[in-house]
C-alpha cells in the first residue's frame, strides 16, 4: 500500500525538491500540492493524503494555524514540517507534527521523516480497524458465535483465532488476551467478550476471568466454597464463591 502525500509551500523550487524526494521513495505517492495554506486546507480535505509536508511561514495562513485546522479533520493527516525556521519546533512537537526538516536537508534526514511518518500512518490505520471490529462485535445480535478477535502486534492487525485463546483477564476498561504463549491488550471489556464468545468451551469464573475449558487442565476444590482453575500451562485462575457452588452443583 502506497502512502499519499501532499506538498504545501509557496516556494515553488521547495516543491520541486520535495517532488523529487518523494519519486525516490517506492512505497510513497503524491497527489497534490498547494502554494499557500488556506489552497493547503482545501487540498487537503479534498484529497484526503495520508501526509502532508508542511512550510510554516507562507501567505494567508502560516503551517502552525494550518496544522491546527487539520487536526479538527478525522482522521487528521501526520504533518511533516519543512521550514528554514527552527523557532517554531517546541510549539509544531506540541501539536503532534510528526517531524521538523529544517531546510536544507539531503536524503538521508527525508527518509527518517517519512519512515516515522509511515509509523504513525499504519499505527493509526491500526486503530480505527481494531475500533471498527470493536463496534461490530458491540453491535452485533447475530446468534453465530464470535470465530475470531482482532488484536494489535506492533503496527500490524491480526486477526485471533478463538481455538488460539486459553484464557482472557480483566485489565479495567481492557481485556488481557492470552495466546500462542504471547499476550494481547484490547480495547473490549471483559463483559461485552463473554457476551459473544461460545460457551462452551469460553467460561467465565471471575469477575476478571475467561477460562476456554480445552485449556484446563482441572479445577481444584480449596474448601467446600472455593475452586481454582489449573491451566495446562501451569498458570492458576482463582473462581469466584458463586462460580465455584455452580461447579460444584453441575459436577454432582
Amino acid at each position: 500500500m502506497k502512502i499519499r502525500t501532499l506538498v504545501i509551500d509557496d516556494e515553488p523550487l521547495a516543491r520541486r525538491k520535495l517532488a523529487a524526494l518523494i519519486a525516490g521513495v517506492p512505497w510513497l505517492e503524491q497527489v497534490g500540492e498547494a502554494a499557500d495554506g488556506a489552497s493547503g486546507i482545501e487540498s487537503v480535505d479534498r484529497l484526503r493524503p495520508d501526509v502532508v509536508f508542511l512550510d510554516i511561514r507562507m501567505p494567508e495562513l502560516s503551517g502552525i494555524e494550518v496544522l491546527e485546522r487539520l487536526r479538527l479533520m478525522q482522521p487528521p493527516p501526520a504533518v511533516v514540517f519543512t521550514t528554514a525556521f527552527d523557532q517554531y519546533a517546541v510549539t509544531a512537537f506540541e501539536l503532534e507534527a510528526v517531524d521538523y526538516l529544517l531546510k536544507p536537508f539531503g536524503q538521508r534526514r527525508f527518509l527518517a521523516a517519512v519512515a516515522r511518518a509511515r509509523n504513525v500512518v499504519e499505527l493509526r490505520e491500526g486503530a480505527e480497524l481494531i475500533e471498527r471490529a470493536r463496534a461490530v462485535l458491540l453491535e452485533s445480535k447475530a446468534a453465530t458465535p464470535l470465530e475470531r478477535i482482532f488484536v494489535r502486534d506492533r503496527n500490524a492487525v491480526l486477526p485471533l483465532s478463538l481455538s488460539d485463546i486459553d484464557r482472557i483477564e480483566a485489565q479495567d476498561d481492557y481485556a488481557m488476551v492470552h495466546a500462542r504463549c504471547r499476550r494481547y491488550l484490547i480495547s473490549l471489556r471483559i463483559r461485552d467478550l463473554e457476551k459473544q464468545l461460545p460457551n462452551p468451551p469460553f467460561l467465565r469464573v471471575h469477575r476478571s476471568h475467561i477460562v476456554n475449558l480445552d485449556y484446563v487442565d482441572r479445577m481444584l476444590g480449596l474448601d467446600d466454597a472455593r475452586f481454582e482453575v489449573r491451566m495446562k500451562d501451569g498458570t492458576v485462575v482463582p473462581v469466584s464463591r458463586a462460580r465455584s457452588q455452580e461447579i460444584r452443583r453441575q459436577s454432582r
